[in-house]
């Protein structure tokens, strides 16, 4: 076997597809996010405006953020020494978890180095805590959440992206009495749709279901003291698990969920995603309590809703230039552009061109045929940012090599 030439084939066939992902260096600059700078692989340095982030009120900035992580540095040290089992708990975990179950009107809240990890180790558990468990998933449910479905090795059944009538034909269909769980998203971050919670919660209830929601794009986001939309739609009551993350609004990194007392002892006893991890940092831990704390405040809510009116005037803006964007009211701002290699090719221009800096997303992040920019407005993209892209945008969908018949036909 030929292993090289093989590792050769597949990195080929993403070139070929235009779907191999480049990473760009970038430099943050600390109280002048969104710029940033570019460092080239030639070693030469271009100043940038990041769109396309995730540090969606730039909390990753916040002096208050930034204050408690110097503190618990100096009083700690760096890393927590070990996982939460084995001298890995510290007070600032334990802080961070009592910040999370109150935010979330929960008993409890349990910590993992990452939305991600807390998704699959949680979902590939539960079958162990109620045998016979079916899992009802979304079929444009993140990949954490696939995975954990996948490597769970119980029943699953895959409903139609926030159909409730396909839903309830799967219900239907299976046993009354076996076990069931729900899991679904609250925004789905690709399209920026929301999911028929409500609607969810009324089946759950008729036919005995758990509930479990991943609301990592809206915490902090949505809702009087950020908790997301089942906050803001007053629903958090009737959901049994909730997943969120620290690395998106809140600025910092990890994830974790928040449930009852003993659903939460129970996942933190039985998953080796959580068991065989060493905890988070206790700088991170404080730097994440600290966010979500001034998430939950008046200054809190005035950075919502200056998020939520960035996000509308881009919106209409690129709307007002025929853009085909996608609007379901949150705030994500997609512009699809329908093939790999032309979102690539208008990133790349718009990043050596205009200093703007918005990662194409291709497949199998979304379905071929709906490549597309992502952009994330935040309320640290000033008038001035936003002018920059919208004439840059224009001017290069309006390009003889972009125009808009090649790129949306």
């Amino acid at each position: 076997m030929d292993y090289t030439a093989k590792l050769d084939d597949a990195l080929a066939r993403l070139h070929e597809e235009g779907r191999y992902r480049t990473f760009i260096d970038i430099e943050r600059k600390n109280g002048q996010f969104p710029h940033a700078t570019w460092r080239k692989t030639d070693g030469s340095e271009q100043p940038i405006t990041v769109w396309c982030g995730n540090d969606y009120l730039g909390m990753g900035q916040n002096p208050v953020v930034l204050d408690a992580m110097h503190e618990a540095i100096k009083a700690t040290g760096a890393g927590s020494g070990g996982t939460r089992n084995i001298s890995g708990t510290t007070v600032y975990h334990k802080r961070l978890e009592a910040e999370l179950a109150d935010l979330h009107g929960k008993e409890s809240a349990l910590l993992f180095t990452s939305a991600y990890i807390a998704n699959d180790a949680t979902l590939s558990t539960l079958p162990r805590l109620f045998p016979g468990l079916i899992i009802y998933s979304d079929e444009l449910n993140h990949a954490s959440m696939i995975e954990g479905v996948r490597r769970n090795g119980g029943a699953k059944r895959i409903f139609k992206h926030n159909d409730v009538d396909d839903l309830r034909a799967k219900l239907e269909a299976d046993d009354p009495a076996a076990p069931k769980l729900i899991a679904f998203e609250s925004i789905y971050s690709m399209d920026g749709d929301f999911g028929p919670i409500e609607a969810i919660c009324d089946l759950a209830d008729e036919f005995g279901a758990l509930t479990y929601i991943d609301e990592v794009h809206a915490v902090g986001m949505y809702g009087p003291r950020g908790a997301g939309v089942c906050e803001r739609d007053r629903l958090m009551h009737r959901i049994d698990i909730i997943n969120g993350t620290l690395a998106k609004a809140y600025g910092v990194m990890g994830g974790y969920i928040a449930s009852s007392d003993k659903m939460c002892d129970a996942i933190r006893s039985y998953a080796p995603g959580f068991i065989f991890t060493t905890s988070i940092p206790p700088a991170v831990a404080a730097g994440a309590a600290a966010s979500v704390a001034f998430l939950k405040t008046t200054e809190g809510q005035k950075l919502r809703e200056q998020h939520q009116t960035q996000a509308s005037i881009l919106k209409l803006r690129l709307k007002g230039m025929g853009l085909p964007i996608i609007d379901h009211g949150s705030h994500i701002v997609p512009v699809i552009v329908g093939d790999p290699v032309h979102t690539k090719k208008l990133s790349d221009m718009l990043l050596d061109g205009y200093g703007i800096y918005v990662q194409p997303i291709n497949f199998p992040t979304v379905p071929r045929g709906t490549e597309r920019l992502r952009f994330t407005p935040s309320p640290v993209h000033g008038p001035n940012e936003m002018d920059k892209l919208v004439r840059a945008m224009d001017e290069l969908w309006s390009h003889c090599a972009l125009n808009r018949a090649e790129l949306t036909g």
